[in-house]
């Protein structure tokens, strides 16, 4: 009787040897640029820009919703993107043509804008962002401007 141990089986060792390698592949962490997980904050002080030109980090905030990221990252651009959401979200809706509005506005669309592109991993993300927009008056002149601006530059 042949007995090869689990770990020590040639088909198993060469499988092991694959997946390690490939698991190494693109990630170099680079899948998302870092500013899109360092907090709401950091999204928000961006945001200062819209409707002209937002950026985080070198990229823009669509650049954040990226399919190879990793499920850390994924949770670090959800947490980020909902916060901030949030937290313009209540400003504007005590004041619908106000600045927080455009951000909002900005902020919705440009990461539909990047979404849409990742085959449904942000999905969830996407949805939590549209709920945050649902108690604001989205037909107000301020938010339509940073939508479309998010929309087209976001």
């Amino acid at each position: 009787m042949h007995r090869f141990g689990a770990w020590t089986h040639p088909i198993v060792v060469v499988a092991l040897s694959f997946a390690a390698a490939l698991s190494g592949c693109g990630d170099d962490g680079a899948a998302v640029p870092e500013a899109c997980t360092e907090g709401d904050e950091e999204l928000l002080v961006a945001l200062r820009s819209a409707p002209g030109r937002v950026r985080v980090g070198e990229g823009r905030l669509s650049d954040c919703l990226s399919e190879e990221a990793d499920g850390d990252q994924l949770q670090l651009v959800g947490t980020s993107f909902v916060g901030a959401a949030s937290r313009l979200a209540t400003r504007a809706r005590r004041e619908p043509d106000g600045r927080d509005a455009l951000e909002l506005g900005y902020l919705v669309a440009a990461a539909h804008r990047g979404g849409d592109h990742t085959q449904g991993v942000h999905d969830e993300l996407l949805r939590r962002l549209d709920q945050e927009v649902e108690p604001i008056d989205t037909s107000a002149r301020a938010y339509r401007r940073g939508k479309r601006a998010g929309r087209s530059a976001g």
